[in-house]
């Protein structure tokens, strides 16, 4: 596995081919919704032939917010849950997450610093795509290479678009709330 962008908790670290079932179950979580349900079939199996195994005990740390090494890997989750959190010493859960989904894509592309944290809730079955890997894939197979960074790009933009209408509401209610301050305080 590539050292640079290895996941740094993982309890083993093995080419996911070398487990038959994992990797099927792989392919077929790579193909829905919560994943990157435009892939094809032959598309997700491909991928996951360029994936790693990984685990992680219940309580692990699977991603530190802050983090600017190893973060050239994208996880998905094969079982098991993850607590996604807020950084900071107020920390807040901002969702939990299970099998099919993904986590650490924008770090797969850019390799910048996580911004948030990801506890294993339970034990943690994953699997990893590195940017070694990746680069492999499209490499090799670049038509698959191809539809798997746009199936990535429309799962952030899904993501981005997301937040921006929670920050829109945010933004309405704190302007609602400041109006009535102001109309208290007549």
């Amino acid at each position: 596995m590539d050292t640079d962008t290895s996941p740094g908790n993982a309890q083993r670290a093995r080419p996911l081919p070398e487990f038959p079932a994992l990797a099927q179950a792989a392919a077929t979580l790579l193909r829905t919704p919560t994943a990157l349900g435009e892939l094809t079939a032959d598309d997700a199996l491909c991928v996951a032939s360029y994936m790693w195994a990984v685990a992680y005990n219940t309580g692990a740390t699977v991603m530190q917010a802050g983090e600017s090494q190893h973060t050239g890997f994208m996880l998905l989750l094969l079982s098991g849950e993850v607590s996604v959190e807020t950084q900071g010493t107020d920390a807040s859960v901002i969702s939990v997450i299970g099998a099919g989904s993904l986590i650490g894509e924008m770090g797969l592309i850019d390799g910048a610093p996580r911004s948030t944290n990801c506890l294993a809730v339970s034990r943690v079955e994953a699997g990893a795509l590195t940017r070694g890997g990746l680069n492999k894939l499209i490499g090799e197979h670049p038509a698959v290479g191809a539809r798997l960074m746009v199936a990535i790009a429309q799962r952030m933009a899904e993501r981005l678009r997301a937040a921006g209408e929670q920050l829109q509401m945010v933004t309405q209610l704190l302007g609602d709330q400041q109006a009535e301050i102001a109309r208290l305080k007549r």
